[in-house]
């Protein structure tokens, strides 16, 4: 009985915010898996080395292409504190922003805390500092990166106090939802976000966080449009771009995201993000040919990131070099023992291979990580079928 559909599994499009709060395009924010890294990651080809079934790649059907219209923008604003007044305070905030656009993080929280002396009514040097100490720390960005952190519940409370000053501030209900996502509190994110999209036109971050927030809640329509915006918005920086890729895939609009995924990696050539996307996204075209590339090269700039090396695993595989996908699935498990996606693709390639009880052993380990995944008990039945069809050439042992 020939292997028809044991499926392997990618670790697609990780969404992120820009460090701090809007950073200025080029700043590279840390990245971490989003939920819709294993739980919508497409279910991949057959692990067979005969061409892919497509009954066996469940990819979401391309969508007809429909021109789609570009809605009316206000013009980009920057992503500043101080509001041009000349007072005082606002000369102090106004140092603090450029320090924090330098990466000056000991300059901006010493210009915010002058700013907080001359003003401590003023909720703006108290959302400064929870920018510079979010920027300077090593949270992870992205959704539900960190939801038990008590740092993030600190500055909430410390973004609350200033809300408490003015409920309309902006900027501080920005912050709040971008770490309530974090947090992994989509919905209460989404009502920060609304407000501050409402307060603050014009501006990407807040777009973009908007757009994070309704992916996270399974509402890839609204969410393209508002990376859409933050993308006009604020068109130089890739990380725009690759948010709207992960949207685009979750629409099942393949080649609209590798149409923006290419754009981004044209941005920023060594964006080791954009590589594995646009490499990723390759793949779910049935084209690792071209996918390989980008992978390579992103495993090369960020080696210890265990999605990227999956995914790299992966397309080894779907090119016919089982070993190096064997390898390469080791190695993203060596980063990552609990990324349930490199358990799967190790335990087709094992079943591929012949080395049937290793491969259900890949498949228990994904099992025990994530009982609810269905794709993991669906590649143990097929797993016992090719063991029962094997058994009149001779048993597997190892």
């Amino acid at each position: 009985m020939p292997p028809e559909r044991l499926g392997a599994a990618l670790a697609l499009g990780a969404l992120i915010f820009a460090a701090g709060c809007a950073r200025s395009a080029g700043t590279e924010a840390p990245s971490v898996p989003a939920p819709l890294n294993d739980p919508a990651s497409a279910p991949a080809p057959s692990a067979a080395p005969a061409p892919a079934d497509p009954a066996a790649a469940p990819t979401p059907p391309e969508a007809p292409e429909v021109p789609e219209p570009e809605e009316w923008l206000p013009p980009p604003v920057a992503d500043r504190l101080a509001r041009g007044t000349g007072e005082p305070a606002d000369a102090a905030l106004a140092k603090g922003d450029s320090s924090y656009e330098a990466d000056d993080w000991a300059g901006a929280e010493r210009a915010y805390k002058t700013a907080l002396r001359l003003a401590s009514r003023d909720p703006a040097p108290r959302v400064g500092l929870v920018r510079v100490a979010l920027a300077r720390s090593d949270v992870a960005r992205g959704y539900a990166a960190a939801p038990g952190d008590t740092r993030l519940k600190a500055w909430l409370e410390a973004l609350d106090g200033a809300l408490r000053l003015d409920a309309d501030y902006g900027p501080a209900l920005l912050e709040r939802g971008r770490i309530l996502l974090m947090l992994g509190n989509a919905e209460t994110a989404e009502a920060a976000l609304r407000r501050a999209v409402a307060l603050l036109p014009g501006h990407a971050e807040a777009e973009s966080a908007l757009g994070v927030a309704f992916i996270a809640r399974g509402d890839a329509e609204s969410a393209v449009r508002r990376f859409r915006r933050a993308s006009r918005l604020d068109p130089d920086n890739p990380e725009r771009l690759t948010n709207l890729g992960t949207a685009y895939m979750m629409q099942g609009r393949v080649a609209d995201a590798i149409s923006v995924y290419e754009r981004a990696v044209r941005l920023s050539p060594d964006d080791a993000r954009a590589l594995t996307d646009l490499g990723t996204a390759h793949l779910a075209q049935n084209r690792p040919d071209l996918g390989l590339p980008h992978l390579e090269r992103a495993v090369e700039l960020e080696p210890k990131r265990a999605t990227f090396m999956n995914n790299l695993g992966y397309a080894y595989q779907r090119t016919d070099q089982l070993e190096r996908a064997i390898q390469t699935y080791r190695k993203a498990l060596a980063l990552d023992a609990r990324l349930g996606s490199s358990w799967i693709n190790l335990g087709t390639a094992l079943a591929q291979r012949g080395d049937y009880d290793e491969a259900k052993r890949a498949f228990e380990k994904a099992r025990a990580i994530d009982p609810s995944d269905p794709r993991v008990g669906a590649n143990l039945e097929e797993l016992e079928a090719l063991r029962a069809g094997s058994s009149d050439g001779g048993s597997n042992s190892q």
